[in-house]
């Protein structure tokens, strides 16, 4: 019997659970979304892939993994797309199973796993797709208030910054919901939002996207239907993480006009004070509060205030805590238990 490695964009599917055939398709037939399975050919550099419950396993030469095609375009690390692939060989351009040909990288990104096409996942003759996978999203409105977390790019202290929230949120008895709308795929980053006391957690993926790098048209709708799974859950409360920056192809800006009064508070995460500049003077809603690299020290803090007027402060400072959760909750309108 065939042994497959699932990585983690498979999570939505029943197919580590059921019998499929592995069938190549015409290039014609290719497309975003798409379930293949690659064969590992180097596994000397990055070579671990997520599996579904967010463990990370190190993959070796000759294993057959199943993951879905899509795109990347990080401004830090990785770039590169399924239609790009020229014959068979392709990339593995996250750990979670982001399938395609890479374009361009950082010099100081290790070299990516490169894997051999071995064909599509198919049911009685019919391809398997993270479309098709998707559930279907419950009749319910998004009413719940939110913050909203953005940066100034990827790696701004996004994700730290979402863990704190969340953990104060939650010490403070609100029933909180986190969440990453726009990026690639990569589960543990959510899952360090379900680690710091969400009681839930939702991404893209659970929409059927491998990344949010897609026509704008797809993805609101998208992105819609996301919220109304969000919505199911009944939170007092959402913590969403807009991945990169708005700015960025994976529809940040689309995700931010979505939303619109829905969000009562706006973190903007900024590698440095400069980079606060260029981000909150492209958008008409300012930012309540700047954190990350940018608020890591007295200096920065008021630099930040001095070319931008806003406010900013090191989330990671316990003395800091009751006045986050106190500006928070008077946002939010919410009251603590």
């Amino acid at each position: 019997m065939t042994r497959y490695l699932y990585s983690s964009v498979t999570r939505i599917s029943a197919l580590a659970g059921q019998r499929f055939e592995m069938q190549p398709l015409a290039r014609s037939e290719w497309a975003s979304g798409d379930y293949v399975v690659g064969e590992v050919r180097d596994a000397s550099g990055l070579h671990s892939i997520e599996l579904p419950n967010g463990r990370m396993m190190e993959a070796m030469e000759g294993d057959l993994v199943v993951g879905a095609f899509g795109a990347r375009a990080a401004t830090l690390e990785a770039v590169g797309n399924w239609q790009s692939i020229d014959g068979e060989i392709f990339d593995g351009l996250t750990p979670a199973g982001l399938f395609g040909k890479l374009t361009s990288s950082s010099p100081f990104l290790p070299k990516l796993m490169t894997l051999r096409y071995r064909g599509h996942v198919q049911r009685a003759g019919v391809k398997q797709t993270m479309d098709d996978a998707r559930p279907a999203p419950p009749a319910m409105e998004f009413a719940a208030p939110m913050v909203l977390i953005t940066g100034t790019s990827m790696s701004s202290g996004k994700t730290m910054s979402g863990r704190t929230i969340i953990h104060l949120l939650s010490q403070a008895g609100l029933k909180v919901v986190g969440a990453k709308l726009t990026g690639a795929a990569r589960y543990r980053d959510v899952l360090s939002y379900e680690d710091a006391g969400a009681d839930r957690v939702f991404d893209f993926v659970d929409v059927g996207l491998p990344s949010t790098v897609v026509d704008p048209g797809v993805f609101a709708q998208r992105c819609a239907d996301l919220l109304s799974l969000i919505a199911a859950a009944e939170p007092d409360v959402v913590v969403a993480e807009a991945g990169a920056s708005p700015l960025e192809p994976y529809n940040g800006d689309t995700a931010i006009e979505l939303l619109g009064d829905r969000v009562r508070f706006n973190l903007l995460c900024a590698s440095d004070p400069y980079a606060v500049m260029g981000v909150a003077s492209a958008f008409q809603r300012q930012p309540d509060l700047v954190a990350g690299g940018a608020a890591n020290t007295t200096a920065g803090i008021a630099l930040v205030r001095e070319l931008t007027g806003l406010a900013a402060m090191n989330l990671l400072h316990k003395d800091n805590h009751a006045a986050l959760t106190a500006l928070l909750l008077d946002r939010l309108g919410l009251r603590g238990a």
